[in-house]
């Protein structure tokens, strides 16, 4: 295949190797192959152990290098081949590149359950890399594209790879693309075919995987109209783009800017060779996001990989990201408390990143706020976004505000309207089969303009304009509370909202769990270095997610008020009136 694709790329005819799913872009059967990490990390890692900023082992632990790995990936997997037949070769180029490129995600050379890749889950080197580095350094804008073909994509993946013979820098291989440009400064090149990419300095490079879209369904409107519009699964990148921190907006920043931030280190170097001093102009590939448990469960279930501090290294940047640089929570009371009655407070929760909070993968990811309130003699009077973790269940209360997209199945000959929950109330993730929005009430970043785009627009909840006319949504969002005071409450009351985030609902775990069950799912293929498993995916899933804590939320920010409240006596005298005694 890879044979046939060179000859065919050496006489400018385009070829098509994938499934219908994964026809823009490179397609399978590379004439140069994906080098493994290791390649890479010879230079790149394990030179400089005082400042944790090398390429190599910055990246490794990160949620990229261990994409093929993720066991929520691979529950989720099966569930979507069981929807729709043949769209695991859709997921896989993303989450399982190298064995993508190569054929392997889809018959005659594989299959879309991934059980063709090559290698085991818990060794490096292989179809287990992730996205890996000689994927992304090759990644490129397609000056001349095919017939049919753009130039460059933002979405699903559909990149282009560079995989001709680098016209500078030596060698017989395609050049390794990146933000330096040795000969412009006069700089000592590497040792390897090399060109300097602007692609690789912008964000467009990461609008090609962080905007997801349908490749079976259209967006349905409210009323079950089909709008024309490929349903838009995820739409980080558009929502950066749309926002302050968006081209030419007021408050401009990259996506690396925020995920890969610049090392303060110096003087610091980006290989073995410390030659080309990077201080102020080296990008660590932490690639932070808000994914604290994961790497957490792959450093326990697979230390064969080696990489427990490049894993703990991920999960700090995680932990920094949501509690330093995501959101503030700011608490006010509007009326005082009388026993008896109720204190009237709101919650001000703002936005503080380039796109959506939450962002990213729609299933099972929610943001909500706990609110406790608490008197003098440290008694819980009230709360609401109870969570529990001995079981994982969040207390959906009255007054809960949970803030999450959530996808579903538009009824249109039952209910009319867009169904989240089954017959029998559980919630349902069919990923693929989406095509409406039951509500979209995530923050809107600072300056977003997307409020009447049909991909990016809140669904089923209003955030206002700046200003009337404006067209620019606010970044935040006020919740009013009405905490009700015993009569026995001792003043003050302090009320504390804390703003949590978990990447992974008991929801989502369980629906999982239920469709493996259901649709007699077989056992994991994917072979580790302790053979094969004797679980479903999803049952391997649900046993981690018990034994790891149950993806524990994290306190993101939290704020508070103290008031000096009126409490009354059972007799109707107010606290500190002795004028009647």
């Amino acid at each position: 295949m890879a044979v046939l694709a060179g000859l065919l790329a050496l006489f400018g005819v385009w070829v098509s190797l994938a499934g219908p799913f994964t026809t823009n872009g490179t397609q399978p059967g590379l004439a140069f192959s994906l080098l493994p990490p290791s390649n890479c990390q010879g230079c790149h890692g394990d030179y400089d152990f005082a400042e944790n900023v090398e390429p190599y082992p910055t990246w490794s632990g990160s949620m990229m290098a261990n994409s093929t790995r993720d066991p929520l990936f691979w529950a989720a997997l099966d569930v979507a081949n069981n929807d729709v037949a043949g769209i695991g070769d859709w997921c896989l180029r993303c989450h399982a590149p190298k064995a993508w490129f190569s054929g392997r995600s889809e018959p005659p050379g594989g299959t879309e359950d991934g059980c063709s890749l090559v290698g085991n889950l818990d060794a490096r080197d292989n179809d287990f890399t992730g996205v890996n580095c000689h994927q992304c350094h090759r990644m490129m804008v397609n000056d001349n594209p095919p017939k049919g073909q753009e130039s460059v994509y933002f979405e699903n993946g559909n990149m282009w790879l560079d995989d001709a013979v680098c016209a500078s820098g030596g060698g017989s291989e395609p050049c390794r693309r990146g933000p330096y440009n040795y000969t412009a400064n006069m700089e000592n090149p590497p040792p390897h075919p090399w060109a300097f990419s602007d692609y690789h300095v912008s964000s467009d490079v990461c609008g090609n995987c962080h905007n997801v879209t349908s490749p079976v369904h259209n967006l349905v409107d409210e009323s079950g109209q089909d709008t024309g519009v490929p349903f838009p699964i995820e739409r980080t990148f558009k929502e950066w783009q749309q926002s302050d921190f968006g081209p030419g907006g007021a408050s401009e920043q990259s996506c690396l800017d925020c995920h890969m931030q610049q090392t303060e280190a110096s003087p610091v170097f980006a290989c073995l060779q410390q030659s080309n001093d990077r201080s102020g102009n080296l990008a660590i590939h932490q690639f932070a996001g808000a994914n604290t448990w994961i790497p957490q469960v792959l450093k326990g279930e697979y230390p064969n990989l080696s990489r427990e501090d490049a894993f703990d290294a991920t999960t700090a940047w995680a932990l920094d990201m949501l509690q330093n640089r995501s959101a503030t929570v700011e608490v006010t009371t509007l009326t005082e408390a009388e026993s008896g009655g109720t204190m009237e407070v709101e919650v001000k929760v703002t936005n503080l990143t380039g796109h959506k909070l939450p962002t990213g993968y729609p299933e099972g990811r929610r943001m909500w706020l706990n609110v406790r309130a608490v008197d003098g003699a440290d008694n819980l009077l009230w709360e609401s976004g109870a969570y529990d973790a001995a079981t994982g269940v969040l207390t959906e209360d009255a007054q809960i505000k949970i803030y999450r997209s959530e996808p579903g199945i538009y009824n249109e000959n039952g209910t009319g309207e867009c169904d989240i929950l089954d017959g029998d109330g559980d919630h349902i993730f069919h990923f693929v089969r989406n095509n409406c929005y039951a509500i979209d009430n995530r923050i809107p970043p600072l300056g977003f303009t997307g409020g009447s785009d049909l991909e990016t627009e809140p669904k089923n909840y209003t955030y206002p304009e700046t200003s009337p006319g404006s067209g620019i949504l606010v970044n935040y969002d006020i919740t009013p509370y009405s905490i009700p005071i015993p009569l026995d409450a001792v003043t003050p009351v302090t009320v504390t909202a804390t703003l949590n985030f978990q990447i992974a609902s008991n929801h989502y775990v369980e629906f999982l769990l239920d469709q493996s069950n259901e649709n007699s799912f077989p056992n994991d293929c994917l072979p580790r270095t302790t053979g094969m498993p004797t679980m479903t995916r999803a049952e391997i899933l649900y046993d981690m997610w018990e034994r790891y804590g149950r993806a524990a939320p994290v306190d993101m920010d939290a704020g508070n008020v103290q008031a000096q409240t009126t409490v009354l006596f059972a007799d109707g005298f107010e606290s500190g009136d002795t004028s009647s005694w």
